[in-house]
């Protein structure tokens, strides 16, 4: 059974009641390049029941734990709270079949990764979901983006927002916009 809980109190962005997705990959897939296979699962968004608000550019960053692999791109949406969180997340691992993602083993390269980082202002622990995210704050390749589109979101949990958990960022520091 899943357990919400809306937090409230404390000063809100517009964009505190939108899901933010993150999207990555370093595969390209039957695309060309990452950057056009993201472009495309993010065209799908809206046919899926995610549509878009907004979007951050593209970022790169090296590939993990084996630089040696390609480098990622980056990115995150910000969507309507159309669909209940675990529907979303169903609907995210369909869109990450559909462009070839296979779940062979853990941090291997992959075509497309599509992380639920918030669901609006959720709080949830299941087995299959945490919201927020729970490592998604110590990315820069996350909050990087985010704060691109929306500085001002606030983490549902730490209260923070994406513009001061960019600057403190911990993992994917070489994390850069693609100019």
């Amino acid at each position: 059974m899943e357990t919400e809980i809306h937090k409230g109190g404390g000063r809100r962005s517009a964009a505190d009641g939108l899901v933010v997705i993150a999207l990555g990959g370093n595969l390209p897939g039957d695309f060309g390049s990452s950057e056009a296979l993201l472009e495309a699962a993010l065209a799908r968004f809206a046919q899926a029941g995610l549509p878009v608000v907004s979007r951050s550019s593209w970022w790169r960053s090296a590939a993990w734990p084996e630089p040696d692999e390609n480098e990622y791109r980056n990115g995150v949406a910000l969507v309507e709270a159309r669909l209940p969180p675990s529907d979303t997340l169903r609907t995210l691992l369909a869109l990450e079949a559909e462009f070839g993602r296979a779940r062979a083993q853990k941090n291997a390269a992959r075509t497309l990764d599509l992380d639920l980082i918030a669901h609006g202002r959720i709080l949830m622990e299941t087995p299959n979901l945490v919201l927020p995210h729970p490592r998604a704050h110590e990315r820069l390749f996350v909050m990087g983006p985010l704060a691109e589109i929306a500085p001002e979101w606030r983490h549902p949990r730490l209260g923070t927002t994406a513009a001061v958990l960019a600057g403190a960022a911990t993992v994917g520091l070489d994390a850069r916009p693609i100019s």
